[in-house]
């Protein structure tokens, strides 16, 4: 499925997010969720800022937007980063539209 940044993506709830020494990682409790290459998943810096901004309220355009706001930063640098991120949580069925 090809990301649009007009669409709402939200959290999967069967997932578990805990941070831990300033990663925030990812736990599947459902089966067939980050079944990819390992069960397990981290986020970097920019990955916990868009992840916390993800909600079914919101676009991904309006994260991007926050995004931009929050850290002055390139909005085509952060289109592509937040884009890259949600298609492989959106594989793994982390997030969901």
């Amino acid at each position: 499925m090809k990301i649009d940044i007009i669409n709402k993506y939200y959290k999967n709830k069967d997932v578990i997010v805990r941070e831990i020494e300033g990663e925030y990682l990812m736990i599947p409790i459902a089966s067939g969720i980050g079944d990819m290459e390992d069960e397990m998943y981290t986020l970097n810096e920019t990955g916990i800022a868009t992840w916390e901004k993800l909600s079914s309220e919101k676009t991904l355009e309006t994260v991007i937007d926050e995004l931009c706001e929050e850290y002055d930063a390139n909005k085509q640098e952060i289109t592509t980063d937040v884009i890259g991120l949600i298609e492989e949580l959106f594989k793994r069925k982390i997030v969901l539209c």
